[in-house]
């Protein structure tokens, strides 16, 4: 189905929208005073529902986009484009007065955010997040840590950056990632593309990559999800989504699965194997959250 926005960059030379963009960048930069921090993060995890979630948020009538209106859910300021500073990073945001007015015009309070499933992995944001926005609130998507591997190889073939079968990737995943963490850590402007891309099996030991988070924040500020339960009772997670960020109710039409990628069952050897390394990292993080996950069963 052709979108007005796909006739729109159909009839628009790209150069005039790239110059259309960088104004607005720029517009974005030059008010980023009065353009507050966000109230909320979606840290992860990566195909755990995160873009479902960001679309049933905007939603709602007091959650507006990121400036200008782009159809994206992050900035990655807290990865990939920290040193782009902290205007650059307040223009994504709408202004003050934009806020109020949305607040007049629906009686209750905005709330603003993004959603970058790389937030909770990346080994410096925690740091960088609380350094800036120390009273954010997190919302945490954790997906059964198999099937997310999995869905992450298919994400990665259908976009062409995985030319492996998923055993051959999983196999492959520690000498593509070597010293890519580290790197990370000592080079704050280095952005690593085999950390992001090839993390299939480190991405699943949540606890490992949430401990910098529960160090660095009261745990009334997370809310720790299991992603089943978003896909199983989309309405009443919503709604404890929107308690947590202090939003009136809302309800949606329908509950729309967005991103999800149909393929070919995962072999179960592979399965077997990934249940079986996973289920010690899957108690541990049960025990330290105090919460029961369905994995595995």
């Amino acid at each position: 189905m052709t979108t007005m926005r796909d006739r729109v960059k159909a009839l628009v030379p790209a150069p005039v929208v790239t110059g259309v963009r960088h104004t607005l960048v720029r517009y974005g930069e030059r008010t980023s005073h009065r353009r507050p921090l966000p109230d909320f993060l979606v840290i992860g995890t990566k195909r755990g529902g995160t873009t479902s979630l960001w679309r049933y948020l905007l939603a709602h009538p007091l959650v507006p986009r990121l400036f200008p209106g782009w159809n994206t859910k992050t900035s990655h300021y807290f990865e990939d484009t920290y040193a782009r500073g902290e205007a650059w990073y307040r223009s994504h945001f709408p202004t003050l007065r934009q806020r109020q007015l949305l607040e007049r015009r629906h009686g209750g309070p905005t709330r603003v955010g993004e959603a970058a499933p790389l937030y909770m992995f990346h080994p410096l944001a925690p740091e960088r997040v609380a350094g800036l926005i120390p009273s954010v609130k997190l919302i945490v998507l954790l997906r059964d840590p198999v099937e997310r591997a999995y869905s992450h190889w298919k994400e990665r073939r259908t976009e062409g950056v995985e030319p492996l079968g998923f055993a051959e990737a999983l196999a492959a995943e520690e000498e593509r990632t070597a010293g890519e963490r580290e790197r990370l850590i000592a080079e704050p402007t280095y952005v690593s593309n085999a950390y992001d891309w090839y993390s299939y099996r480190a991405r699943g030991r949540y606890l490992e990559h949430l401990e910098p988070w529960l160090e660095r924040f009261d745990r009334e500020q997370l809310l720790i999800l299991p992603s089943e339960t978003l896909y199983r009772e989309p309405a009443a997670t919503y709604a404890r989504v929107l308690d947590f960020l202090s939003l009136p109710p809302h309800q949606l039409d329908r509950y729309e699965v967005f991103n999800d990628r149909r393929s070919s069952a995962m072999d179960p050897a592979v399965r077997d194997e990934l249940t079986r390394y996973y289920a010690p990292y899957n108690d541990a993080l049960a025990a330290r959250l105090g919460m029961t996950f369905d994995w595995g069963s």
